[in-house]
Order: C-alpha cells, then structure tokens, then sequence
C-alpha cells in the first residue's frame, strides 16, 4: 500500500480518470495539488476523463464547473450518470416510457433522447431511481403502483450511493436511499445500476482513448465504487484521502480489494522523481 511520494506510482499512466466530488474538488475550491496534477498531465498529452456519479449535473454544468474553478475541460472528457443512464436506456429500451425520480438535468436529457415521460403507474415501463432531493410519498407511490399493483414496471438505478459528501464532514441522501425505498415496498430488485462501479460507466469513459485499460488508473475517494470499479477491471487504482474513504477503511480491507496507491493528496500521482524537476513543493500547490 503505498502513500506519499516516497511510495506512490514511479511512472505515469497511459490514461487518467479522476472521480470529482471529494477527489479533485470539495465543495466550491479544489483540493490541493489538483490543479497543477490535471495541468502537468495535459503538458505530457496524457488523456484525463472526469467521472461523477452524480445525476443532478449534466456534463455541461461540469464544463461550466470546472472551468470557473481553473480548469478549462472539454465536454467530451467528462461523463456522469445522465450520460450513462441515457445511452443504456437508448441502447437497449428504445421505445419504454419512463418515470424517473430524478431532478431535472436527468429529466431534461431523456426527453431530449425522445423518451416519453409518464406519472400514470398503468403505462409506466421502468422506474428509474436517482438522486432526487424532491422526493416525497407521492412518487413513492406512483413507483409502487407501477411495479407492484400493475406488474408491468422494472426498476433501474443511475448509482449506487448511499450519500453525496458535503465540505465539513456533512452529506445528503443519495440514489441508494430511493432505490431501496422502492425495493423495501414493492420485493423487487434493481434491475441495472448506471454509476460506478459498473462497466457501463468505464466503456463511456474509455471511449474513444484507444488506450490498455491495464495501463490506466482510475483515481477516487470511495472504496465501493471508484476503487471497486478499478479492481472489477483489472486498472491500477489510487484511492485519495481527501474525500470519503479513510486510511482505518484501507487498512480493514484484504490485500486482494486495496487500491493500488493511497494518497494524501492527488497529486502524489506524479512520481516523486519528476516533483524536484519541476519544483514542486507540498506549499505552493
């Protein structure tokens, strides 16, 4: 297990993918030392994908994000759940009506995919559960009535997240909440989850990049989908210390579920042999 620059990677990767929300930012300000990593690795024309499981932005709002905090992306280079949840649904349920609890960039998305949306539980098709901070008994219900009294609806989920990490050490409930309210009144399971660590998620972010995945590493702030998503597909992984998973949770785990490097900060990815080359110090990140 490695941590700090004295045991971190001692070569760069052929691709990067970075989780956002506690691993390259928190909140409104970015973690140190991100923006100098993402920018070191542009310098060396090395591909950065940006993942979220986070619903409630489009990739847009990520652009918009990101650029406002310094770090000016292309919006071909982030993907969240809206994206995944879209493709899958345009891929393999062209034609289903859908009721998705979710908050509107998800919402928006699907009716601009040609998705019909429906409240009325008796044309209902899939149920779609998501990060939705409006949800109340009243979609509950239409949810249940759907899948339970009607048998027709099947349940699918955006992400797997019990909550969504707040500055301070506070959060909020997330998809996983609604999911299993839904699966607790119905007796049905979750048919398909859309966020990491599912390899929908990872195809969309390795699209295009013709690169190993081997040779890749995926950079996160969770064990149960950052990590695990790495680990189910054979990538190195570095686990940072800056958002949810701690050092106790690591050292807990077998030797076979560890990501390959922890990390205090993110920028401990750039090997410890290139940090006097260019200069850098822990104080001027």
């Amino acid at each position: 297990m490695n941590h700090g620059p004295e045991g971190g990677p001692t070569e760069f990767g052929d691709a990067y993918i970075f989780d956002l929300d506690g691993t390259i930012y928190l909140g409104s300000h970015l973690l140190p030392g991100a923006k100098r990593l993402i920018e070191e690795l542009r310098r060396r024309r090395i591909p950065v994908r940006f993942l979220s499981n986070n619903p409630t932005r489009d990739p847009d709002m990520y652009v918009r994000k990101l650029a406002g905090l310094g770090l000016p992306t292309e919006l071909e280079d982030i993907c969240n759940t809206v994206v995944t949840t879209v493709r899958w649904l345009t891929e393999h349920h062209p034609d289903a009506v859908l009721f998705p609890i979710a908050e509107q960039p998800l919402c928006r998305a699907l009716v601009e995919a040609g998705f019909e949306l429906s409240d009325d539980p008796a044309r209902i098709d899939i149920v779609i559960a998501s990060y939705d901070r409006t949800f109340d008994y009243r979609k509950l219900q239409i949810a249940f009535d759907a899948i339970w009294f009607h048998k027709r609806a099947i349940l699918v989920q955006t992400n797997p997240d019990r909550f969504c990490p707040f500055p301070g050490g506070r959060g909020e409930p997330d998809c996983a909440a609604i999911t299993a309210a839904i699966e607790a009144c119905t007796g049905t399971e979750c048919r398909a989850n859309f966020g990491k660590p599912s390899p929908v998620m990872l195809t969309e972010a390795l699209s295009g990049l013709g690169v190993d995945v081997t040779r890749c590493v995926m950079v996160g702030d969770r064990l149960q989908t950052d990590i695990r998503m790495a680990l189910d597909a054979g990538m190195r992984s570095a686990c940072v210390l800056t958002g949810e998973a701690t050092a106790e949770d690591i050292a807990a785990l077998d030797e076979d579920h560890r990501p390959t490097y922890v990390l205090d900060r993110v920028d401990r990815l750039v090997p410890a042999a290139f940090w006097d080359e260019l200069g850098w110090t822990e104080d001027d990140s």
